[in-house]
Formats: C-alpha cells, sequence, structure tokens
C-alpha cells in the first residue's frame, strides 16, 4: 500500500510537527501538513478557554465542548477532501480520546491509503520539551504521552526521545514506499 495519508499520532511537545517537517523533506513527493496546533490557532478567540470551545485545565488536561467537536469535524473533513482530491497529507494529531479520536478519522478517510504511525516520547523528555516551549500548559505533555495511545492501532512506532527527526522520518519514508 502506498499512502495518500500518514498520520503521526502523539502526546503535546512528542515532536510531532518537527517529525512531519522532516518527513516532507524525506518524501519523494511533495505533501502537506496539517497539525492540530494549526487548527486550535485558527479557532476565533471566543473559542478559547470556553466551555463550547476547548480549555486546558492547569494540570495540562484538556477539555473540549460542542462547538469545538462541530469545527473539527469539519476539520478533519475537509482534510480528507484534500487528500481525495489527490493531495498527499500529513496529519500531525493529538488522540485525546485514544481509539475514539483515530475512529473519527477512519470514518472520515473512508478507503483512502492511510498509514498510522505513533509518535512516543519518554514523559519526561516531552515535558522538557514543553517547558522549554513556554507556550504550553504545564503538565499537558507527561499528561499526554501514553494516554493518546491507548486503543490505537498502527501500523509503525517510532520514539523521539533520542532519534534524530530525519532518520525517523526515513524509517516513515520507507513504510510508505
Amino acid at each position: 500500500m502506498t499512502p495518500q495519508v500518514i498520520v503521526l499520532n502523539g502526546g503535546s511537545s512528542s515532536g510531532k510537527s518537527t517529525l512531519a517537517r522532516a518527513l516532507q523533506a524525506a518524501l519523494a513527493e511533495p505533501w502537506l501538513t496539517f497539525g492540530v496546533d494549526d487548527f486550535v490557532d485558527a479557532l476565533p478567540a471566543s473559542l478559547m478557554e470556553s466551555a463550547e470551545g476547548i480549555s486546558f485545565a492547569p494540570d495540562g488536561g484538556v477539555s473540549v465542548g460542542p462547538a469545538f467537536s462541530a469545527l473539527d469535524a469539519a476539520w478533519v473533513a475537509g482534510i480528507a477532501a484534500t487528500a481525495r482530491a489527490g493531495a498527499h497529507v500529513i496529519v500531525d494529531e493529538v488522540f485525546l480520546g485514544g481509539a475514539h479520536s483515530q475512529a473519527r478519522w477512519v470514518r472520515a478517510l473512508g478507503d483512502l491509503p492511510t498509514l498510522w504511525v505513533a509518535v512516543h516520547c519518554a514523559p519526561a523528555t516531552a515535558a522538557a520539551r514543553e517547558a522549554a516551549r513556554g507556550d504550553r500548559t504545564p503538565g499537558m505533555a507527561a499528561l499526554q504521552s501514553t494516554r493518546v495511545h491507548q486503543g490505537v492501532t498502527y501500523d509503525l512506532s517510532v520514539d523521539t526521545t533520542h532519534a534524530d527527526p530525519s532518520t525517523l522520518a526515513r524509517t516513515i519514508a520507507a513504510a510508505a514506499a
């Protein structure tokens, strides 16, 4: 199977976005990257820290409301439509709901050939990256590091704790060939 879509799932600060950029460089054809951070950044201010939208608990927990979920469904459908229109797509995601989150992507992607990649990172390393970034709620990385993988089915797993992103990208590109 040559995938049309590559889904990278991992917790906050696990290195997904860096890996996605390295993967774009490693793949022979042009691939678009869409990340959950792009989606959150596109939300109106009224949905930030809102029961209808998205809110972040002091311990790093994330809660989403109905308006967020409706817009997220449109986002996922739009990315699937982009892939159906012929673009190769890398999705940089955080499956807050584990298997339930993957199921919404499976429904949207339908029969599009998809490579599912687990992006693991040691909780302490992810927490250190989170602290260095300064734009995340402390505790989010550690809280999500294993939770996002619960019940999720993958074709490939990588660990960004110590590995170079370009090396991991070549591994994923080989699996996609």
